[in-house]
């Protein structure tokens, strides 16, 4: 700290004075600020400093994260559903934490003993990490095996039997977990292996992102911990078809082209009728007819003539000669009530 010119040497100092030269210490020597791209700038007030944690990098943002965390709300709730049939005993199943941490440090948080268990979700890369906490793993092994699915007191590493009746029930949450990953290739959910201890796994390097899930399992009167871990590499591509399929619900709907003339339409033959509605007779009157007789027409029904474009009446116009030729104008388009209504009897064709 700089000496105060104002203050002599050896002076001493009141509490006062030391706060004033504690604050314009602080004042002068205000930390610059280093940009991404190597600049220095001075201006540290208007920028936005955040705390970053290099030991839990975190590859995915807040409305990802959020999104994800849907995504296997949903899961657990299929799955709790499923399980209670399957084992025929209420399953409450609940999220407790989802978050992305380094290799090293999910398998350094894995109980011991554990149940892990390593599965492949083809045909995505990389290996992922199913624990489940022994003492329930015994608890749903005693409840297939036709026990009232009380809690196991006992915590032991499981036996081969054990395990191939627990691949029931971690196949079921594979398959589930697998099935809630839409817009993107369909996962086939493969076991590969059991460990019991966490320390000695190498399925993923130390220091690769992995998406953990925790979920608190209650069975009975058990109530124990569930994790899975999957690096992010492996759901990279799951989590780019999410967002995409997002977007396309984001966007909004494409606009209808407008109408235009296309060189093809000018070869198209459609006929073009004339007509008008003419008088109404009976059944009796109609069979009466003869060559020669002659029917009457309302005065002004030649102004109330429809121009029909394969079969269906488009425009109103009146019927005239041009030479000796008969002609009919145009004089206005029918509103498509009208051109629904096509009369059906009585009608004369210019």
């Amino acid at each position: 700290m700089a000496e105060d010119p104002d203050i002599p040497a050896g002076a001493m100092l009141d509490q006062s004075e030391i706060d004033r030269l504690i604050a314009s210490a602080t004042a002068t020597s205000r930390p610059a600020l280093l940009r991404a791209d190597g600049r220095r700038d001075m201006d540290t007030e208007t920028a936005r400093v955040e705390p970053c944690d290099f030991r839990n990098p975190a590859f995915l943002t807040e409305a990802e994260l959020r999104r994800l965390r849907i995504l296997h709300e949903d899961f657990i709730r299929y799955l709790a559903a499923r399980l209670a049939l399957i084992l025929r005993m209420e399953c409450v199943l609940k999220m407790t934490r989802l978050t992305t941490l380094t290799y090293t440090r999910f398998t350094e948080n894995l109980p011991s003993p554990a149940h892990i268990c390593l599965f492949k979700a083809e045909p995505l890369l990389g290996v992922g990490v199913l624990d489940v906490n022994p003492r329930l793993a015994l608890t749903l092994v005693d409840r297939m095996l036709g026990g009232r699915g009380h809690s196991v007191k006992t915590e032991r590493y499981l036996t081969e039997i054990e395990t191939a009746l627990l691949e029931d029930i971690l196949n079921v949450v594979l398959e589930e977990w697998c099935a809630q990953w839409k817009g993107g290739p369909e996962l086939h959910p493969q076991i590969i292996g059991h460990e019991s201890n966490g320390r000695y796994l190498q399925t993923s390097p130390r220091d690769a992102v992995v998406l953990a899930l925790t979920v608190e399992f209650t069975f009975g009167d058990c109530s124990e911990q569930m994790q899975i871990g999957v690096p992010y590499y492996t759901i990279e591509p799951l989590v780019k078809a999410v967002e995409s399929r997002r977007h396309k619900q984001a966007e909004p709907p494409a606009s209808a082209l407008p109408p235009a003339w296309r060189a093809v339409y000018e070869q198209v033959q459609i006929p073009v009728r004339a007509e008008w509605a003419g008088a109404d007779l009976s059944l009796r009157e109609i069979a009466a007819l003869q060559v020669g007789d002659v029917l009457e027409l309302p005065v002004g029904i030649l102004d109330e003539t429809n121009i029909l474009l394969s079969g269906t009446p488009k425009f109103g116009g009146t019927v005239g000669l041009d030479g000796d030729r008969v002609a009919v104008t145009i004089k206005r388009k029918l509103p498509r009530a009208e051109e629904t209504q096509h009369p059906s009897h009585g009608h004369h064709h210019a």
